[in-house]
């Protein structure tokens, strides 16, 4: 094995959970996401002796975004909601806890969150999933998106305040039901 191939091994592969975490969240497809993430992993390791950096996360998870939004296109940001979903990402929420009503309440409030975050716009998603997901600093979720800070921060604080009315709706919407 080649001293590239090593070292792109040992920097690069311990962040593919995170890269697939983040492909997943903006293709909304889990197929689409395997076919990006593998593009962004051949492009990351023909690129590697080009990295001057010392955190190789950041790095490949703009990568990530990036062949997401060539395999999109930027004109099909919005792609609309399969209507069946993969029960293999269903399955990532279930509870482990022996008690089946906070199972049950917890695995819906999943899906439900699941749903409102995947129906929102892809610069909302991408930096919610960034930094709530993923935990990277403003820094390097600018430097993943190409955006400046002030940017991130500004669409971080917009996204969460939808995410927050949209889950309040929802609420809102079942209390009316019921009633």
């Amino acid at each position: 094995m080649d001293d590239k191939r090593r070292r792109f091994e040992a920097q690069a592969l311990p962040h593919l959970d995170a890269a697939n975490n983040l492909a997943r969240w903006l293709a909304r497809s889990s197929a689409d996401a395997d076919d990006i993430v593998q593009e962004a992993i051949l492009r990351a390791y023909r690129g590697f002796d080009g990295f001057r950096g010392t955190d190789v996360r950041p790095w490949l998870l703009a990568i990530v975004r990036n062949c997401f939004f060539t395999a999109a296109g930027r004109q099909k940001r919005d792609i609309p909601l399969p209507e069946n979903h993969d029960t293999e990402d269903e399955a990532a929420f279930v509870d482990q806890s022996p008690d089946p009503e906070a199972l049950a309440m917890r695995t819906d409030n999943g899906r439900k969150l699941n749903l409102l975050m995947a129906a929102m716009p892809v610069d909302f998603r991408e930096v919610l999933v960034l930094r709530e997901m993923e935990d990277l600093s403003y820094r390097e979720i600018a430097h993943i998106t190409g955006a400046p800070i002030g940017t991130v921060m500004s669409r971080l604080a917009r996204a969460r305040a939808l995410l927050k009315e949209r889950w309040l709706e929802e609420v809102e919407g079942v209390r009316n039901a019921v009633q």
